[in-house]
């Protein structure tokens, strides 16, 4: 144990006293392990937290939950989405609400949801532009909406349709200064009051669209059916179904397309005039996609990782060339080929290391850097860490190895009289 350690310790000095011998030598070879870490380490902590705050974004939506909806969210985007497919369909309306509720034992929460968009003012403040969320008393048990001041509507006041909402942070803080100040006061949004019972907690900008809680007004469907027209062309009503934790999301789509299909009557001949959209879907494909971006990572990040092999091997080979005497002295009074070759290997590993740690000083500035300007916080997980060092010992042995093998095999008496 001990002389493995008294190694260990030899081979750290060795690379140290290398670095301070020729310097400038040493830090171009390390340049390339700096860079090709610094290439994969930056793009996946970089990804890594993107892919997160998106995944997070998407089970914001709804985990285990289908969206039903007269469009399908999975039939493309810009111009080869077939619109002309979905817009004359029946816009999902309450009463289909009530009876997916009474007929399927495969749904634990189902709500409605609809919105428009206008201007909320309060005295002389006017913001535009608002988000006014209509629901069902289910929709906090399919939503994770945490109240930041006050409360959330609660159930008398969804069954008697109060005039009552819960407010968006943003809105709150430009209406009234401090968003605790909105609540019990009354704001008035298309010749309605409405009195402020609650203010939802910070959420921050989403990168995958959906509910944007920040910018909200959450009424009750009763209330905001007695202003709009819920049942018109154009609104953009959907229902949302969560199923039972024990239920696969397969099961609840059959069971929904059934009960779907007996609440529109339509005929075994028919085709569904309606879109049952799997939330879990967008997560899936976001996954697919931040893999082949992170590929694209390690293979820019391979070449740099190839090019500083190259300098730290020839900077071994120039190692053994100076030290070949001492490596005959060495020999000469009793050290082993293995304890030459695991000196020479480690001292390889540690330049690698150095270069690694150069390489994660780079993306910890990156990531203080991108953090400030970004929506979302770069972090380098503990793993993304350990496989830095990972490859730089990995990459330490690869490079020494060739250089550690001929120092490990030269004979005492040739490598003496060399100096």
């Amino acid at each position: 144990m001990l002389k493995s350690l008294s190694i260990f310790w030899n081979s750290f000095k060795m690379s140290v006293q290398e670095l301070n011998n020729n310097k400038l030598r040493s830090s171009l070879s390390l340049i390339g392990i700096a860079f090709g870490i610094f290439c994969i380490i930056g793009v996946l902590a970089t990804v890594g937290s993107l892919e997160s705050k998106v995944q997070t974004d998407i089970s914001s939506l709804g985990s285990n939950t289908i969206y039903i909806d007269k469009w399908d969210y999975s039939a493309g985007n810009g111009n080869d989405y077939p619109w002309w497919k979905y817009v004359n369909r029946p816009i999902p309306n309450y009463d289909e609400v009530k009876f997916i509720k009474q007929r399927s034992s495969m749904a634990k929460y189902v709500s409605y949801f609809n919105q428009t968009n206008t201007n909320v003012t309060f005295g002389n403040n006017q913001m535009n532009n608002v988000g006014i969320y209509c629901v069902s008393e289910e929709f906090s048990d399919l939503q994770t909406i945490e109240i930041a001041y006050g409360r959330y509507v609660n159930s008398t006041e969804f069954l008697r349709g109060n005039a009552v909402g819960v407010m968006g942070y943003e809105i709150a803080e430009q209406l009234f200064g401090k968003p605790e100040k909105a609540l019990d006061q009354t704001v008035t949004f298309d010749g309605k009051k409405v009195v402020i019972v609650g203010v939802i907690k910070k959420q921050g900008q989403s990168f995958i669209g959906g509910y944007d809680y920040d910018h909200c007004l959450i009424l009750s469907y009763r209330f905001y059916a007695s202003i709009y027209d819920v049942n018109g062309q154009y609104n953009n009503a959907t229902i949302l179904v969560n199923g039972h934790d024990n239920i696969p999301t397969k099961a609840l789509i059959d069971d929904l397309e059934g009960i779907m299909r007996q609440i529109r009557r339509l005929s075994p001949k028919e085709e569904d005039n309606f879109a049952l959209n799997d939330i879990n879907l967008f997560s899936q494909q976001v996954s697919g996609f931040f893999g082949s971006v992170n590929i694209g990572g390690w293979a820019i990040a391979g070449l740099s990782l190839i090019v500083g092999l190259f300098g730290v091997a020839n900077i071994m080979f120039v190692t053994v060339r100076e030290r070949t005497s001492q490596i005959g002295l060495k020999k000469a009074i009793g050290a082993k080929r293995k304890t030459i070759l695991t000196e020479f290997l480690l001292e390889s590993a540690f330049l690698c290391i150095i270069g690694g740690l150069m390489g994660l000083l780079m993306v910890w500035l990156l990531a203080l850097g991108l953090s400030s300007v970004l929506p979302f916080p770069i972090v380098i997980a503990p793993n993304i860490i350990i496989l830095a060092f990972t490859l730089c010992i990995v990459l330490g042995i690869l490079s020494g190895i060739i250089p550690a093998s001929i120092a490990a095999k030269m004979d005492p008496v040739v490598a003496i009289r060399s100096k």
